[in-house]
């Protein structure tokens, strides 16, 4: 099998194919444990810093998981009734907006356009819309069930942290390397994790006093949806934006919604296209294309979570990939380019013109 490279790659095609599959089957089991693992990544810098203070391993892990369950039954007693009571109203916002788009086919109808309304209707649903939103919003709810398993989860991942250092000294022959790529992994997810939180919390703070000036229903849902759906680079604004301008126009009318779309947009070109890149740069050296097809792959095989979660996995994904010889051509190929293009023009580069000319 090994000197056929034809065979190579079908054996470890099929063995990609059965890992996925493995994993989209054990979707409720990887969802909290990986959600446990981030976590515990963002409060790895604050349990080394306590440490550093002469703060005990356990005082410092309960002191990190008192303030994580103090901010998490703030959010989710808030919450959780908004999304109870949007779901109870959800029927009625479906009506409305079922009656204002027939309405609308049939004003298109009368102007002398020659349109199928029932075909039209069966292709355009926007009351759809409103549904995807109340299901993400369940699972959000659902997903708050499940705190304690991922607490508990992160309680004894940040413990077992302590030691594994030297547990990879121990059981790895290269573990420089491989400690290397741990040390590099944690330093760009929490670089990433703790720009796109805060960016996210502005956006989500943004919208959601904008939606409460304008009176529409649910303002707090639709702030959190903003928050959540920022960490999905692209379409994750557009999709937080749907729902809420639906409702506006619903509710408000379309004055409203379209003001309720103005401060998406600016709020999104803002800090999306302006402040996001200016703070955070070039760290993350993922292709355009990879961060869309990453944040469809992982939305398939772990759900809504696996599309917030998409950036941090593949760049798991891509640093593991460079940390061997044989793998790292695919991290390269997963990059943007910016690190080879400079990388190839470092080591092909042509004599300065300021040099000495030769003699003729």
């Amino acid at each position: 099998m090994s000197s056929s490279p034809v065979v190579r790659f079908l054996f470890g095609a099929a063995c990609f194919v059965i890992v996925v599959a493995g994993m989209r089957t054990a979707e409720s089991l990887l969802v909290p444990f990986l959600l446990s693992l981030f976590i515990s990544v963002l409060c790895s810098p604050a349990l080394v810093w306590l440490k550093d203070r002469g703060v005990p391993n356990g005082i410092a892990i309960f002191m990190i998981i008192g303030v994580v369950v103090v901010a998490s039954l703030g959010v989710g007693t808030v919450v959780g009734s908004a999304i109870g009571n949007f779901r109870q109203d959800l029927p009625e916002y479906q009506l409305r907006l079922t009656e204002l788009t027939a309405g609308l086919f049939i004003k298109l109808q009368s102007l002398g356009l020659n349109i199928e309304v029932s075909q039209l209707k069966d292709s355009f649903n926007p009351s759809a819309v409103l549904g995807f939103a109340g299901s993400a919003l369940a699972n959000l709810g659902n997903m708050m069930t499940n705190a304690f398993l991922i607490l508990l989860t992160v309680v004894f991942i940040l413990a077992e942290e302590v030691g594994f250092s030297d547990k990879i000294k121990l059981a790895s022959a290269n573990y420089q390397k491989t400690l290397e790529a741990l040390n590099r992994f944690k330093i760009v997810v929490n670089r990433y994790m703790a720009i796109k939180s805060g960016l996210s919390l502005v956006t989500g703070l943004f919208i959601m006093i904008w939606l409460w000036a304008l009176g529409v229903d649910y303002f707090v849902l639709w702030g959190l949806l903003a928050f959540l759906l920022n960490f999905i680079p692209t379409l994750g604004s557009i999709l937080a934006a749907v729902p809420a301008v639906l409702l506006a126009l619903v509710q408000l009318g379309v004055g409203d919604a379209v003001l309720a779309g103005m401060g998406f947009l600016v709020v999104n070109v803002v800090i999306g296209n302006v402040l996001e890149p200016r703070i955070m740069g070039k760290g993350l050296d993922l292709s355009a294309l990879v961060v869309f097809l990453s944040l469809v792959f992982w939305g398939w095989v772990l759900g809504s979570i696996g599309m917030l979660l998409s950036i941090p996995l593949t760049m798991t994904v891509k640093i593991a990939l460079e940390s061997f010889d044989e793998t790292r051509w695919v991290g390269i190929m997963l990059g943007s380019g910016t690190v080879a293009a400079k990388a190839v023009r470092s080591e092909f580069a042509l004599p300065s013109a300021t040099s000495d000319a030769e003699p003729k």
